[in-house]
């Protein structure tokens, strides 16, 4: 009749009741030996235990549950909470009430502590935000007092010092292009447009924009053996040409001289297509992987900050694929080469 562990208040002031009631029955009929009695005794003693009980556990301890719950909603119960606190709620056991209150306890801890992860997350970026605008601030402020110091006399230095602020004008452009980039994918102000396009003829419009820069470096470029015929995906073209170019201007950067650059695509399961990029330049450490992907982070500062970019990349490059709903991963080995992949949905 009654599940131990879930007892409803009702349901407590019966047990209650009925255990009391078989005792007051016992005692009468061991007194009087009359079973007549004992039977009144039993019936009267039942009805008034369990409303007392009732009315106790009603007043004393459930209306004292129910305002635990109005503290949890926080806010002035809808018409569907007042029910639930009127009907559903009575019915419950203590273990259940328990379980309620710990859940929300759960929730609100983890509120906090998202709250406080993002706090720190806002801390640094505003901090690396800063380092990063400062640094081609000061270098133009530095070229233009220089120039007002009399080097603008000096038609060779002079023309030195305004193609280095113009270097760091672009530059600083650039970081703010990239801040806005990510801010606006992350409130969804620059929706996804999806379209079915060819995924190869993507990254060779991408290569052939960008070598002109490898030029130096001697970079080859091919597709992998096996990834030359034409694969369809379903994903939004202006962007998903943004991720290649990022992923291929880091292969360019850090790869060697007369290096390689190779494009992989494979179909998989699922109605997926993985998309990967490897090179052979100078790898990542490890320890840096699992945070290669953040705003701003940098395996070697001065290295990176002479290689140029805004540290930002890789950042969008994740933001834009996690906005279709998918993944993007890299595989490194310092002095092997690195591997970007990410997965995009195949034509619909």
């Amino acid at each position: 009749m009654f599940k131990q562990k879930n007892l409803s208040p009702k349901q407590l002031a019966a047990l209650t009741a009925l255990l009391l009631a078989t005792l007051i029955a016992l005692s009468i009929y061991l007194l009087f030996s009359n079973t007549k009695w004992s039977i009144t005794y039993f019936i009267v003693s039942f009805i008034g235990i369990y409303f007392l009980m009732d009315q106790i556990l009603e007043y004393f301890i459930y209306r004292k549950i129910k305002l635990i719950y109005k503290l949890i909603s926080q806010t002035k119960a809808s018409k569907r909470e007042e029910a639930y606190q009127k009907y559903v709620l009575p019915q419950k056991g203590i273990d259940d009430v328990r379980e309620d209150v710990e859940a929300w306890a759960a929730q609100k801890t983890k509120e906090i502590q998202d709250l406080q992860s993002n706090e720190a997350f806002r801390k640094e970026f505003l901090q690396n935000l800063s380092h990063e605008i400062k640094t081609p601030i000061f270098a133009i402020q530095g070229y233009l007092e220089l120039l007002g110091d009399g080097a603008m006399d000096d038609p060779i230095t002079g023309t030195k010092f305004v193609q280095q602020a113009q270097s760091n004008v672009q530059r600083l452009v650039q970081l703010l292009s990239d801040v806005d980039a990510i801010t606006n994918l992350e409130i969804n102000k620059d929706p996804i447009l999806k379209q079915a396009f060819v995924i190869q003829d993507i990254i060779s419009e991408a290569v052939n924009n960008l070598s002109v820069k490898w030029i130096k470096k001697n970079i080859q470029f091919q597709f992998k053996k096996g990834s030359e015929s034409s694969i369809s995906v379903f994903a939004d073209k202006n962007k998903i040409y943004q991720v290649i170019v990022n992923i291929l201007s880091n292969a360019a950067k850090y790869g060697k001289i007369d290096g390689q650059i190779t494009a992989s695509v494979y179909k998989m399961e699922d109605q997926k297509i993985l998309i990967e990029i490897s090179d052979d330049g100078i790898g990542i450490a490890e320890e840096h992987l699992p945070r290669l992907f953040e705003r701003f982070y940098r395996t070697d500062d001065a290295r990176a900050r002479e290689i140029g970019g805004t540290g930002l990349g890789l950042a969008i490059c994740k933001h834009i694929i996690e906005a279709h709903g998918e993944t993007i991963h890299v595989r490194s080995k310092v002095s092997v080469g690195t591997t970007f992949g990410f997965t995009l949905a195949s034509k619909a």
